[in-house]
């Protein structure tokens, strides 16, 4: 299987309508073996080198732009008979003029830029992060975007300064592990320099991505969009059904549609590990069906959670795939399944078929798909069983393979996956993508989502489980949930035995977001200061504006005035000042606190310049355009 996708229709009919250009555009590099390779191309004013020792392959450079500011080029690799390729990169400088920070799938709290001697970067592949990085401004614009269209195999990407001279080299690195022999290879690099937002030029990333055969993302249902219980944090490995069933019978009514049953419901270990999985037998639900069935009865969906490609050393399984692994997990006692094996395909597609058909579950929980990875060990050719060479080719032929048979029980299917296994293909087989673990933790939980809703397109942003203890007060176990407001949220505290002021807050945080999701989910999402772990996130539609404020900053209200604006008071302060800066008109507006208690309507004209606000913390102020009296709700 060929690493490269074809180019979409779009890309295509560019090389069509620009075939002259091309022929002057292209550039040949026929090394002499044994000898290190420099060519290069310039684009823009700026010079590209192509190093490495290319090893008796063909490199031919193309370039098409798109728009001012943004050029692909594609870059094509041959060889007569199949050869493994060679490692070489792709290299840059730009003058750092006003570059404030970096971003990637990997930069989390540190989106800082590194010095080039430990520059910043990203590793991407199938089943780990993403091929981009983006270095923006102080003005949160794109001063560079780069991506490449790889999401199969290994693809590293790095961004530094470079302290001599002030300047910022970037580097892609191809074939930088072993690969499987091949004669051709094709992959096509975004540069993207507009001035436009760093959201934009990511979210222009993802499209592009998609736009790719072979990359379109799933379908998302409905009830991927709506707010789950996790039994993660609140119960780990004890689940029970009747503990479960009673936690479903208040998240029901508190606006949950789905329950996602966590590791433990395969084992009766308690101690962490994967030592016995892998025989995927209900040992703690052993009423599997009749579970399932009760969830469904009381109005709910059910995931369960499964780890791809574990078989623990206790399992009773585990004989059966001797010389079929790819490793031993030392520590966590299981074994990693090699997918380049049909039978190990068919064993795994078989488990996740039985579950929908005898069972009636509704999706899944897929984990650790991150250790589908081959080493410096691995023999990366077919033979000895094998029927693929590649891991990570395999490990898509798996997943697609999986997403047949279970489209064909049920088209609806629910598939999440968590960080870190979020790249540009990842969207084919998955329909929600959860923020990495980030229990008791606001702040990281709200920088994984914004970061995910960034690159994600339409495919559902779900927070980790939120959690925190159970003498939290109630204002401060609020932030746990309006961190994640951009996202869909799950929620893994025990319903039943938390204080009735948490109920209450869930419950108005949870009908607010219910009543408000269209425009949390699908209007123009924007995070500013990511280099401030974004204090302020917004989205917008024609008539609403809801913005959150997570730092001591102040709120530009700008634009086109709309209908309503809510502000989300994340703080710890109990204020908001906004900064208007055209005249807005009269608005009614209403405060609320934390569990919903609202205080008298009151009038205001939103002239130009500063006005402060008391809103309780955790709270919100809503405002309304020319109200007949105050909102009942926001």
């Amino acid at each position: 299987m060929s690493a490269y996708r074809t180019p979409s229709p779009h890309m295509v009919r560019l090389h069509t309508l620009l075939a002259p250009t091309l022929l002057a555009l292209t550039a040949a590099v026929t090394p002499v073996a044994g000898q290190d390779t420099a060519a290069g191309f310039t684009l823009a004013g700026t010079p590209y080198q192509i190093t490495g020792d290319l090893g008796g392959f063909s490199l031919t450079v193309d370039q098409i732009s798109l728009e001012p500011g943004l050029d692909i080029v594609t870059l094509h690799l041959t060889h007569p008979t199949p050869k493994a390729p060679p490692p070489f990169s792709l290299t840059w400088s730009i003058p750092s003029l006003d570059v404030q920070g970096h971003w990637s799938t990997r930069s989390y709290f540190g989106k800082s830029l590194n010095a080039d001697w430990y520059p910043s970067r990203v590793t991407s592949m199938l089943a780990r992060d993403a091929p981009v990085i983006t270095l923006f401004g102080r003005d949160d614009g794109n001063r560079l975007t780069f991506a490449v269209s790889e999401g199969l195999h290994t693809v590293r990407l790095f961004s530094g300064v470079r302290e001599e001279n002030g300047t910022i080299h970037n580097t892609i690195g191809f074939f930088s592990e072993k690969h499987r022999a091949l004669t051709d290879y094709r992959v096509d690099v975004r540069i993207d320099r507009r001035a436009v937002p760093y959201h934009q030029a990511l979210g222009d990333v993802a499209a592009w991505w998609a736009g790719y055969p072979g990359y379109a993302p799933a379908s998302v249902p409905e009830d991927a969009l709506l707010p789950a219980y996790s039994t993660w944090y609140s119960y780990h490995q004890n689940v029970s059904a009747d503990a479960l069933l009673g936690e479903i019978a208040i998240a029901s009514r508190l606006g949950f549609t789905s329950i996602i049953v966590d590791d433990g419901w395969q084992t009766l270990d308690s101690n962490r590990g994967y030592a016995f999985t892998g025989d995927w037998e209900p040992l703690r639900l052993p009423a599997m069906k009749d579970f399932v069935d009760a969830v469904h009865h009381r109005g709910m969906k059910l995931l369960l959670w499964y780890a791809v490609p574990l078989v623990g050393e206790k399992s009773k399984i585990h004989h059966e795939f001797e010389g079929k692994y790819l490793r031993y997990w030392d520590g966590q006692g299981a074994y990693e399944l090699d997918p380049r094996y049909p039978e190990v395909r068919a064993h795994i597609i078989d488990t996740y078929r039985t579950a929908i058909r005898e069972w009636g579950v509704d999706g899944f929980k897929f984990d650790f798909l991150g250790r589908f990875v081959a080493n410096a060990e691995t023999v990366l050719e077919a033979g000895d069983g094998r029927d693929i060479a590649s891991v990570n080719d395999a490990t898509d032929r798996l997943m697609t393979d999986i997403m047949t048979e279970v489209r064909a029980i049920k088209p609806d299917v629910m598939i999440e996956f968590r960080q870190p296994y979020i790249g540009p293909l990842m969207r084919k087989y998955g329909n929600m993508f959860r923020a990495g673990d980030s229990p008791n933790a606001a702040t990281a939980n709200r920088v994984r989502t914004v970061d995910l809703r960034l690159l994600s397109g339409n495919t559902a942003v779900h927070s980790d489980m939120v959690m925190w203890h159970p003498d939290e007060s109630v204002d401060v176990a609020a932030l746990q949930l309006w961190n994640v407001l951009f996202a869909v949220p799950q929620v893994s505290v025990r319903l039943a035995e938390i204080p009735e002021a948490h109920l209450d807050m869930i419950r108005f945080y949870t009908d607010y977001w219910l009543r408000n999701r269209t425009v949390l989910l699908a209007g123009a999402f924007k995070a500013r200061q990511p280099l401030l772990n974004y204090p302020l996130v917004e989205a917008r539609t024609a008539a609403k504006r809801i913005v959150a404020v997570y730092g001591d900053v102040i709120v530009p209200v700008s634009g086109a005035p709309v209908d309503q604006l809510d502000i989300i008071n994340a703080t710890g302060a109990d204020r908001v000042v906004l900064i208007v800066e055209q005249d807005w008109g009269d608005f009614g507006y209403t405060t609320f606190d934390s569990r919903g208690n609202q205080t008298p309507g009151a009038l205001v004209h939103l002239d130009e310049g500063v006005h402060a606000f008391s809103v309780p913390r955790s709270g919100l102020i809503a405002f309304e355009r020319n109200p007949a009296g105050s909102r009942n709700g926001p």
